[in-house]
């Protein structure tokens, strides 16, 4: 067992500080529709943010907020209304955005940020990158749901 003094020595002085102070971390995860209508886009965000909030354990009071951003494609419905409607979130701050139309990009692609003050530290941060979305990042990506 490790004593309260042993924290307080050198090597373990800053580890304990960075444990216990809470920061605003950035959560990310993208996801892909299997259509283009607003049931596709509030689907596959509901999906995604809920992979999100189960992963960290986050609480709805502990997020600063939430930046969603879709493929230029996605023109049906604000991603942010399945925050607001399907998961409750009405307090939170939201706010969409479409990525950049660069040849070549994903389609169909809905990406979330969530600035979340926690105690955590950096590595400890669980990102989601589910179906089509999975090839962004491979090396942060689940088994392909």
């Amino acid at each position: 067992m490790v004593s309260y003094r042993t924290l307080t020595d050198k090597p373990y002085k800053n580890i304990l500080r960075r444990r216990l102070a809470t920061k605003v971390r950035g959560i990310k995860g993208a996801t892909t529709t299997t259509g283009t209508s607003a049931r596709d886009v509030l689907d596959a965000t509901e999906e995604l943010l809920s992979k999100l909030i189960q992963a960290n354990k986050i609480k709805q009071d502990d997020v600063a907020s939430v930046q969603f951003s879709t493929s230029p494609d996605l023109i049906a419905e604000f991603p942010a209304v399945a925050a607001r409607e399907r998961l409750g979130w009405n307090d939170v701050p939201l706010m969409c955005s479409h990525e950049m139309a660069r040849p070549g990009a994903l389609t169909r692609c809905i990406r979330i940020l969530i600035l979340w003050n926690t105690n955590k530290i950096q590595n400890e941060i669980m990102h989601v990158y589910l179906h089509d979305a999975a090839k962004l990042r491979p090396d942060l990506s689940t088994p392909n749901t």
